[in-house]
């Protein structure tokens, strides 16, 4: 498995390589912008071109890029949801540009529409996004922990959004282990690990499986809160993620940690956690 951190683009794309170099990535996940925020500037491109010659000179891959927080694909209000499409677009569009081959979504909210409208409503978004950023960039969508009014927390959930996109080669999953913790997809185990990923293949496809957002849990198992924790200092625990990381199915995927941190001495100890429970065959 590929290890790898969210990297901050604070100060430009040109110094996302070396703070990823800095903690041991292999692999990294960035913002293309301000995540809390609708406007943004057209990306510099001298900023981009080194940005891309680093990455082209490293060994650095895949390279994920994240969605900002605001939009919501499951919104329900016509206005925010077109808003949401067209930031959605611009993603794909901005991910092409950085040389990143997947977008990672947050499925959104429904707010008081019922779960198959709000079904419905998601999987119209992504298809009008992906015929307006005609490219070869795939979009993950990341499962939730089912806080309040979330869509995506169930495979099943998922597996209907999935079914309904168009253009089935621009579709994949980023599935969180926090949030599938919190979801009550007991990964803690190995027996746990291996129900969940029967459920997973049987529902959505393990060949649909692009990355795994490696998180521990602050929340117990079925509490439906997304709080992200620190590597085996969680509910998820140490075995959990020994077990997760060396699964047959698993360890030939990417895995992105979006654990706290002040600085990087946080970051350093995750993948110093992480690579020690990795099985030498």
């Amino acid at each position: 498995m590929r290890f790898g951190f969210h990297i901050s683009i604070a100060g430009g794309f040109s110094k996302v390589i070396d703070r990823a170099k800095k903690r041991g990535c292999e692999t990294l996940q960035l913002f293309s912008r301000n995540p809390r925020g609708w406007s943004y500037n057209p990306l510099n491109e001298k900023d981009v071109e080194t940005f891309r010659s680093s990455i082209t000179s490293s060994d650095l891959h895949p390279i994920f890029l994240h969605m900002p927080y605001l939009p919501n694909m499951a919104s329900p209000e016509p206005g925010y949801h077109a808003r949401s499409i067209d930031s959605m677009a611009t993603e794909l569009e901005r991910a092409e540009q950085l040389k990143a081959q997947y977008v990672i979504i947050h499925i959104g909210h429904r707010m008081e529409s019922p779960e198959d409208k709000a079904i419905d409503t998601v999987s119209q978004g992504i298809n009008e996004a992906l015929a307006r950023a005609t490219n070869s960039v795939v979009v993950l969508l990341e499962n939730t922990a089912g806080q309040g009014s979330e869509i995506g927390s169930t495979f099943e959930q998922i597996a209907a959004i999935m079914e309904r996109i168009k253009d089935q080669r621009r579709i994949g999953v980023c599935l969180d282990t926090a949030h599938s913790f919190e979801a009550g997809y007991d990964l803690s185990n190995q027996d746990g690990i291996e129900r969940t990923l029967e459920s997973f293949d049987r529902l959505v496809g393990l060949k649909r499986l692009y990355l795994l957002h490696l998180n521990d849990s602050k929340t117990v198992l079925g509490s439906r809160r997304d709080r992200h924790w620190h590597i085996g200092r969680g509910r998820i625990g140490l075995e959990g993620f020994r077990h997760l990381i060396n699964h047959a199915s698993l360890k030939h995927l990417p895995g992105i940690m979006e654990t706290p941190r002040k600085d990087t001495v946080e970051d350093l100890r995750n993948m110093r956690v992480i690579r020690n429970l990795v099985q030498q065959v």
